[in-house]
């Protein structure tokens, strides 16, 4: 079985004539090593896609498996912990806590799992090394630029033993620079051994993909197959 497992997945919102369906009949895996990247126009359910596979909510009917574990049986606190340790989550807004530097906001998924403060420190910092942010580690969110948060937030998404990444527009609000820099650190973790699911609307990023899934209206309408460029990895052997 692939590590992120999607098994004829529907959502629906509302009841009657409000009923929404976001996502209908949809089934997807990911093995490890692999990025697959989900692209749509708004409201094919791209986003929902993501929140159901990374266990922040639940599918109206169908099964999630995430390392051979189904979600359906968890308990809310196993699905915490799953998050915890499994599974990395870059949101749209990157979601970095204001009051923590950046080093602080990487290694918090570590503490809370445990991890003393001064082992989750040194773990996070030399993932955000890895990412060429070693000069930027005590700053602060509002002293960094988009580009730096960005890549702050993909740091605590693949910091620890994290076996999973799930990415909503990770380049959406960067230039095609950094779009692009954040695209290879996370290509690089795949080949890492990082599974990755990555929603974008940039088709050149797209490009990079070992696979590309195309959703309109709740359904996939099109999987196509691709071999990303071996000369677009960088050497960032710091990543995982």
């Amino acid at each position: 079985m692939s590590f992120l497992e999607l098994q004829e997945i529907s959502k629906t919102y509302g009841h009657g004539a409000a009923e929404v369906v976001a996502l209908n009949g949809v089934s997807l895996s990911v093995d490890r090593g692999s990025l697959v990247v989900v692209m749509g126009p708004s409201g094919s359910g791209k986003s929902t896609l993501l929140t159901i596979a990374g266990s922040l909510e639940d599918p109206t009917t169908g099964e999630v498996f995430v390392g051979g574990q189904s979600l359906s049986g968890m308990s809310r606190n196993a699905k915490a912990r799953l998050r915890r340790r499994t599974i990395g989550y870059v949101f749209q807004d990157f979601n970095l806590l204001a009051g923590l530097t950046a080093v602080e906001n990487v290694a918090l998924p570590l503490e809370l799992d445990g991890t003393s403060a001064r082992r989750a420190a040194k773990h996070a910092s030399a993932v955000l090394e890895g990412l060429g942010l070693a000069d930027r580690a005590s700053h602060f969110p509002d002293q960094l630029s988009g580009g730096e948060r960005q890549r702050v937030a993909i740091a605590r998404a693949i910091v620890g033993e994290r076996q999973l990444m799930l990415a909503d527009e990770p380049s959406g609000a960067l230039d095609s620079a950094n779009g692009e820099l954040v695209m290879r650190m996370i290509l690089t973790a795949c080949k890492g051994g990082l599974a990755a699911v990555v929603v974008t609307h940039d088709a050149q990023l797209a490009s990079w993909a070992d696979r590309v899934v195309v959703l309109r209206d709740g359904l996939i309408a099109q999987e196509t197959v691709s071999q990303p460029s071996a000369a677009a990895i960088p050497e960032l052997s710091a990543v995982r």
